[in-house]
């Protein structure tokens, strides 16, 4: 099935899972899977959140994000992919002076 990012409606989430500002996400969601496009403005977040019954990849294709993930932090930029297991709990934030661009994918476990 073919995903067309580019033709979808951006959607605001403020504050999201507890973040700062404003993440936009085009998002897919099917019975197995969540996937997203998604921009963090300057200064956003994705807040500390716990991956009960599924994991997550969040793949950076532009701008700087710092990774909090079970107490260790990681820096991220293009081409970087941040990986949290199933039972694990992680934030993003953008740090940089522009956007923020993510592609993530979650695997929803039966």
């Amino acid at each position: 099935m073919k995903l067309d990012f580019a033709h979808m409606e951006e959607q605001p989430l403020p504050q999201f899972k507890g973040g700062e500002k404003v993440t936009w996400v085009k998002l897919v969601s099917e019975q197995g899977a969540r996937i997203m496009m998604g921009r963090l403005e300057p200064g956003a977040s994705i807040g500390m959140h716990t991956h009960e019954g599924s994991s997550e990849a969040v793949y950076i294709l532009s701008g700087t994000a710092k990774a909090l993930c079970d107490g260790e932090e990681e820096v991220l930029g293009p081409g970087d992919c941040h990986y949290c297991p199933e039972g694990h709990a992680h934030s993003l934030i953008n740090t940089g002076t522009g956007d923020l661009i993510i592609f993530a994918v979650v695997p929803l476990y039966q």
